[in-house]
């Protein structure tokens, strides 16, 4: 049976509906696929360091690489990273090609961060409650019987 065929005895509610999904599952796929990045150009420290430097304004490939005890070719490798996870841009600037922070991937992935930060808080607000209680109420010794 060909897609026409299964489409066409679907109403059109039943349609939108499986129209809706798979769009859905394939935006999800995307953001996924660029919280991933995000993630791995994070894990590393000296990609850190360098969007850190870039927090406070453009500088080249020299400029960045200046404070690492790392070749030149290293860098280049973190920068790429970067890239790829749209973390920094590049820019042009006559001879010069200034790299700068891009802040929407730091956004998404805060936000998908403050997502679980609210279960979190919720889970330590029932604990410090639990805690309190158990402070108020006396504990009773249990004495062991001596046979």
């Amino acid at each position: 049976m060909t897609v026409s065929g299964v489409l066409a005895g679907l109403d059109i509610n039943n349609y939108i509906t499986i129209w809706l999904l798979n769009r859905m599952a394939m935006n999800s796929a995307a953001v996924s696929e660029r919280l991933d990045a995000t993630f791995l150009a994070l894990a590393d420290p000296t990609r850190r360091a360098i969007l850190a430097r870039l927090a406070r304004g453009e500088a080249s490939v020299a400029e960045l690489g200046g404070p690492f005890a790392i070749s030149q070719p290293a860098i280049s490798k973190h920068l790429k990273i970067l890239e790829r996870a749209g973390l920094i841009s590049v820019g042009q600037d006559a001879q010069r090609r200034p790299r700068r922070l891009e802040g929407k991937p730091l956004g998404e992935a805060s936000a998908w961060l403050e997502q679980y930060r609210e279960s979190w808080e919720a889970s330590f607000q029932r604990l410090d409650r639990l805690l309190e209680e158990m402070q108020r109420t006396p504990t009773r010794r249990r004495t062991s019987k001596k046979r």
